[in-house]
């Protein structure tokens, strides 16, 4: 191609050749040491400023492209959004969040910068998980993505697709508490079957109320009551210690019980017994039974709620306010926790 002129211009210790074309625009090229920079302008001047901001952008990013929504891989930026949940969410959370982002989202979006991902991409997306059964996967993933560009969206001042992505509305599958006979059935289990990992932990699950995640904070203050962590409480806030009574339910099978040995059992040891023995059921489901038996046994339900963890229950009639400023004495907790007893 015939060219006007050929020059050179220095940028500290770097000499650039650049050359105007036929059409006026100026070219300047400089691949060495490793550095690959091409820019253009019809202004020289404005030619030499994009020089210098491209070596700027290659040592500030590793590009020497200016970073937007245009040159942003959606990948490098779900990374940073996940280095930033990694510090202000809990362990669980965030590897919730980065096996879905790994498995799910990652193969997916590879080589997709932030502005190639629209409305209908994303929708199609979804879509594919909705159509093989998957929604509870399909509303974490729209979560995940909602919130990465939310970010994206306040960085790089563009319109989130996710604006306007929707999912079928479903019915999620609601745990149920065992009946008497499957909980009849479960205790002599474990009661036969002391040497069994899980057999312990169970019956603690069973007559606590504990969430799964709490049996490996549990301490033993007396012969009158339990202690836990809460789970529920978001990261940052303080550790919230739960008291949860003796019952006479637990007092039946406290022989079978090793409260260490229940506190170190693992999770999925738990889980995979529950399975074999109630194929049905969850192990969640146990948490349902306790609070279920507490109620049809006539225990305070405002107790019931200090007991299990719970911030909110429908079936109590009373405020947020008011449940916060009851203080029940230990004597009244206690009377109220000696009628969860019952046969089976």
């Amino acid at each position: 191609m015939t060219i006007k002129s050929r020059n050179i211009f220095a940028h500290g210790d770097k000499i650039v050749s650049y050359r105007q074309k036929k059409n006026g625009v100026y070219e300047a090229r400089y691949h060495r040491n490793g550095i690959d920079v091409e820019v253009s302008s019809k202004d020289l001047n404005v030619l030499k400023q994009k020089f210098i901001a491209a070596l700027n952008n290659l040592a500030a990013t590793g590009s020497v492209r200016d970073r937007s929504c245009y040159t942003v891989r959606f990948n490098d930026f779900a990374s940073s959004w996940l280095a930033l949940k990694e510090k202000t969410t809990k362990p669980l959370t965030f590897r919730e969040y980065k096996r879905l982002f790994d498995h799910d989202i990652a193969p997916v979006f590879t080589d997709k910068t932030l502005s190639d991902i629209d409305r209908e991409f994303i929708q199609n997306f979804l879509f594919a998980y909705v159509e093989k059964g998957k929604h509870r996967t399909a509303e974490k993933l729209h979560l995940i993505l909602r919130c990465i560009f939310d970010l994206a969206a306040s960085d790089y001042k563009l319109d989130s697709p996710m604006a306007k992505v929707v999912l079928p509305r479903y019915q999620s599958k609601k745990g149920s508490a065992f009946t008497y006979a499957e909980e009849k059935q479960l205790v002599d289990y474990c009661t036969s079957h002391p040497e069994l990992a899980a057999s312990g932990a169970l019956l603690v699950l069973l007559y606590t109320g504990m969430r799964r995640s709490e049996l490996k904070t549990l301490r033993v203050l007396d012969e009158n009551w339990l202690e836990c962590d809460t789970s529920k409480e978001k990261m940052g806030q303080d550790t919230v210690p739960r008291r949860i009574p003796v019952t006479p339910m637990l007092r039946k099978v406290l022989p079978s019980v090793d409260f260490e040995k229940a506190k170190d059992t693992n999770v999925n040891t738990i889980n995979t017994m529950i399975k074999r023995l109630f194929p049905h059921h969850h192990t969640h489901e146990l948490r349902y039974t306790f609070i279920t038996r507490c109620k049809e046994c006539g225990i305070n339900h405002e107790l019931v709620m200090l007991w299990d963890g719970h911030s909110f229950d429908k079936d109590v009639k009373t405020s947020v306010v008011d449940r916060g400023y009851t203080d029940y004495s230990e004597k009244y907790a206690l009377a109220e926790a000696n009628k969860f007893d019952y046969e089976l």
